[in-house]
């Protein structure tokens, strides 16, 4: 398989503490049925790896223009994330299902057909039940690499900041189970410094980034955001991304990533389809956030923000 890149040791399932994660890498298009196929054998692929936590990219299930945007729309829950709550069940995984187009509940304000749907990311755990769901915040309307990027006029906001905790099992029978709490965000939040500093003073110690960072972005920005992210906070962060070419003049960046509370790379895709992994060791966290204490040496009262 193309850019399966491996860090860390072979035992993360026998140490407390310590979470075996995976970023996918995906070239979505426009067929709904061979984006499963392939987010399936890179899931897949993960496990095979020992991940015990799988992340996919932003708009994992499709990618394309506007009509298609709201045409390929489900519930959070539907056939596409459906068949992806299967397959954590089936692997015993944790699913980070990246994003996907999500249709307003019946009865939501503007949920009539045609009307903009959410960007949404769900996280469903090894029984195969949803266990959190987050609505991008930050929506792309901005002009990158000449192209111009409108997400706001086919995608509503969210407002809400999400969180979510992954056990983490004990080594052996006595020793106190963990677990990690996830971060979520999507793809342009990365550049919403406050929003991730929110989510580690909420206890956030693993930030998760599923994208679709455009190639000539991603160029310039994406290492340097990522890093700052987990340096600035002292978490891991998770960027599973896509890559290539989905619609013309349309490419995103890939490079999926895996930092860790230090701002050191511990994984990447370099090029192409694939998969990344690393054992997350939460006891680094904490190690960090002792000799770089940010988060308690902060002054809210002098920035009147």
């Amino acid at each position: 398989m193309n850019g399966l890149a491996r860090r860390g040791g072979s035992d993360a399932g026998a140490r407390a503490g310590v979470l075996r994660a995976a970023c996918l890498q995906m070239n979505t298009r426009d067929d709904l049925a061979e984006n499963l196929h392939s987010a399936v054998r890179l899931v897949e692929a993960a496990a095979a790896e020992g991940a015990q936590l799988v992340a996919l990219p932003e708009t994992w299930a499709f990618k394309g223009g506007g009509e298609g945007i709201r045409a390929s729309a489900e519930p959070v829950v539907g056939a596409s994330n459906g068949a992806l709550a299967r397959l954590a069940a089936r692997l015993g995984v944790w699913l980070l299902a990246g994003s996907l187009y999500e249709q307003p509940a019946t009865g939501d304000r503007g949920s009539a057909a045609g009307e903009r749907v959410f960007n949404s990311s769900a996280l469903f755990g090894p029984d195969g039940a949803l266990r959190a769901v987050y609505r991008k915040i930050h929506l792309f309307d901005t002009v990158a690499g000449g192209t111009a990027y409108r997400e706001s006029g086919d995608v509503r906001p969210g407002d809400r900041l999400v969180t979510a905790e992954v056990p983490v099992g004990p080594a052996a029978p006595g020793d106190p189970a963990s677990h990690a709490t996830l971060g979520l965000t999507i793809c342009y939040d990365l550049r919403f410094p406050e929003l991730y500093r929110s989510l580690a003073l909420l206890g956030a110690d693993v930030l998760c980034v599923p994208s679709a960072f455009t190639a000539t972005t991603g160029a310039a920005h994406w290492h340097a955001l990522l890093r700052a992210r987990a340096i600035e906070n002292g978490c891991f962060v998770l960027a599973p991304n896509q890559v290539g070419e989905h619609l013309p003049g349309r490419a995103c960046y890939g490079h999926s990533l895996i930092v860790d509370p230090w701002g050191a790379v511990i994984a990447e895709v370099d090029e192409g389809v694939g998969i990344c992994v690393a054992d997350l060791d939460l006891a680094r966290v904490a190690e960090v956030r002792a000799q770089l204490p940010a988060l308690q040496n902060r002054r809210p009262d002098a920035y009147r923000l």
